[in-house]
C-alpha cells in the first residue's frame, strides 16, 4: 500500500515518519506536526542529537500535556526541579549547572515556535480503496479520519491528475437497497455515511483488512478540470 504525501492540514503518522533523517526532521507532539529542519542545520551540535534520534516520531512524552513545556523533575543531586530529558539533554535546555558560554537569550523555545508546524496531527486513519470505472484503476490510500472527501480527492491527484474530472460515489443503503450515492466533497467519510469499522472488527477479532471501504468514481467527460 503506498501512502501518497500532499500537503494538507493533516498527517497520517506514516507520512511523518518519512521525514526521519537530519536534513528533513519531522516529529509530532501533542497533535501537532513541526518541522525541525532548519533548527538542525542551525544548531549543529550535541543538543540537536535527541531530535534527529527522535526525527520521523511522536514525542508527546516529553511533554507536559497541561502546559505544553517539557516535563519536569526534581533532580536527586541537586534537589531542584529541572526538565526532564530521558534522551539527553537537547536544544533550548538550559544545562544543569551554571556555564559561562549559555545563551540566556533563546527567545521562544523550538516546541513554543508554531513557525515550524505543517499541520495535525490525525487522530485516527482509515484505509479506502478508489477505483476508476473509466479504467478499472483501482489504488489503496491511508487517509486522515479528519479529512473531507475534498481532501482526500487531493491526496488522489498523486494517482490521476484529473481526479476532479470524476464523480465520486460510494455504494449504500437507501430504502432498503445498496445504490450508489455521489459524495459529499465538502464532508468526511463518516459525515458522509461511510462509516469506519475498525473498532467493531477488533472487538470481534476480525481482521481490520477484512473489508475496506471502496469508492467510485466514474467520468464526468470533462477532463480541463484537474
Amino acid at each position: 500500500m503506498v501512502t501518497a504525501m500532499v500537503k494538507t492540514q493533516y498527517y497520517t503518522p506514516h507520512e511523518v515518519s518519512m521525514h526521519s533523517a537530519p536534513d528533513d526532521c519531522w516529529v509530532s507532539f501533542l497533535g501537532g506536526v513541526n518541522n525541525l529542519t532548519q533548527f538542525i542545520k542551525a544548531n549543529e551540535g550535541p543538543l540537536v542529537q535527541p531530535l534527529i534520534r527522535a526525527a520521523g516520531q511522536d514525542i508527546s512524552h516529553w511533554f507536559d500535556a497541561d502546559t505544553g513545556d517539557i516535563r519536569t523533575h526534581i533532580d536527586p543531586n541537586t534537589n531542584i526541579e529541572r526538565p526532564h530529558c530521558p534522551e539527553g539533554r537537547f536544544l533550548h535546555i538550559a544545562p544543569n549547572e551554571p556555564v559561562s558560554n549559555w545563551d540566556t537569550g533563546v527567545g521562544t523555545p523550538w516546541w513554543r515556535d508554531k513557525t515550524s508546524q505543517v499541520g495535525l496531527l490525525s487522530l485516527s486513519t482509515r484505509v479506502i480503496r478508489i477505483k476508476n470505472v473509466l479504467t478499472s484503476q483501482e489504488d489503496k490510500l491511508e487517509v486522515p479520519s479528519e479529512e473531507t472527501i475534498r481532501q482526500i480527492r487531493d491526496r488522489y491527484l498523486n494517482y490521476n491528475w484529473h481526479a476532479a474530472s470524476y464523480t465520486w460515489k460510494v455504494m449504500k443503503p437507501v430504502d432498503g437497497e445498496y445504490l450508489f450515492t455521489v459524495l459529499d466533497l465538502d464532508k468526511t467519510l463518516d459525515q458522509n455515511g461511510v462509516s469506519d469499522e475498525q473498532e467493531s472488527f477488533e472487538a470481534l477479532g476480525i481482521p481490520d483488512d477484512y473489508y475496506i471501504p471502496v469508492i467510485h468514481l466514474y467520468y464526468k467527460d470533462d477532463l480541463t478540470v484537474a
